[in-house]
C-alpha cells in the first residue's frame, strides 16, 4: 500500500494542496488502518478504509475542497493497489459453464474497500455477468465468518442452506462460517496448505474447475 499512498500524496501536491511529511503521515495511516485490522479480526466489525483516509486529512488538517475530491482519492488509491491483480485462468470458463448449467451464483467478500471501489473491479475483470448480487463486508455491519453475512446471501438467494456451496479459500472465514449456518462449502487449495484443526470441507479442489466435477441439480 505504500506505493498507492505515495499516489495520492503526489496528486495532492499536484493540485497544491498542503500535505504534512510523507513517512509522517504514511506510519499514521499504517499504525491506525492495522489497528483497525486487528480488531476487526476479534470483533468481525469490518475496518474501513475511508474513515481512516478522511481521519488522516482532518487530523493532519489536509484541504482538499475545490481541489480534489475525496472519491478521487479513493479510487486513485486502489486504482494502484489493485494494479497487480489477475484471473485465474480457469475462471472465466467454470463461471461459464456453471452460468450455463442455470447455477446461480453470488459473492461474499470481506474487504476494507467501499463497494464502488469492488464494482469497477469485478467489472474490469470481466466476470460481472456472472453473478447475481455481491455483498461486500465494508457495506454491512459484519465481516465473515460471522453469519450475519452468509444469511444475508440465503435471504438474497431464496434457498434453504442445505441448498447452497459456498466456495473459498479461507478454511475458517469461508469454510466454518458457511458450515456454521447449514450451507455445503468447498475449498480452493490452491497452494496445496494443510486445513487448521477442526475444519472440513466438503470439498476440496485445488482450482476452481473443480467445481465441474460436482453434480450440479
Amino acid at each position: 500500500d505504500r506505493a498507492a499512498f505515495q499516489k495520492v500524496f503526489a496528486l495532492l501536491r499536484a493540485h497544491e494542496v498542503p500535505v504534512p511529511d510523507f513517512e509522517v503521515w504514511f506510519g499514521a495511516y499504517r499504525n491506525l488502518f492495522r489497528g483497525m485490522i486487528d480488531l476487526s479480526r476479534q470483533t468481525h466489525r469490518e475496518a474501513n478504509f475511508e474513515q481512516v483516509l478522511r481521519w488522516l486529512l482532518i487530523r493532519f488538517a489536509v484541504p482538499i475542497e475545490g481541489k480534489v475530491s475525496f472519491r478521487e482519492l479513493v479510487e486513485l488509491f486502489y486504482g494502484e493497489y489493485h494494479s497487480c491483480r489477475r484471473v485465474y485462468p480457469e475462471v472465466p470458463s467454470t463461471l461459464q459453464r456453471l452460468q450455463s448449467m442455470n447455477v446461480r451464483m453470488g459473492v461474499i467478500s470481506n474487504t476494507t474497500n467501499p463497494s464502488f471501489i469492488k464494482e469497477a473491479e469485478r467489472k474490469a475483470s470481466g466476470l460481472d455477468s456472472y453473478f447475481d448480487f455481491a455483498l461486500y463486508s465494508s457495506d454491512l455491519p459484519y465481516r465473515k465468518p460471522h453469519p450475519s453475512i452468509f444469511e444475508l446471501a440465503l435471504a438474497r438467494l431464496q434457498y434453504e442452506p442445505a441448498e447452497v456451496l459456498f466456495v473459498g479459500d479461507q478454511p475458517r472465514m469461508d469454510i466454518l462460517g458457511a458450515q456454521g449456518v447449514g450451507m455445503r462449502a468447498a475449498w480452493i487449495n490452491r497452494r496445496g496448505d494443510a486445513l487448521p484443526d477442526g475444519v472440513k470441507p466438503d470439498y476440496t479442489f485445488t482450482t476452481l474447475d473443480g467445481l465441474l466435477e460436482i453434480h450440479v441439480g
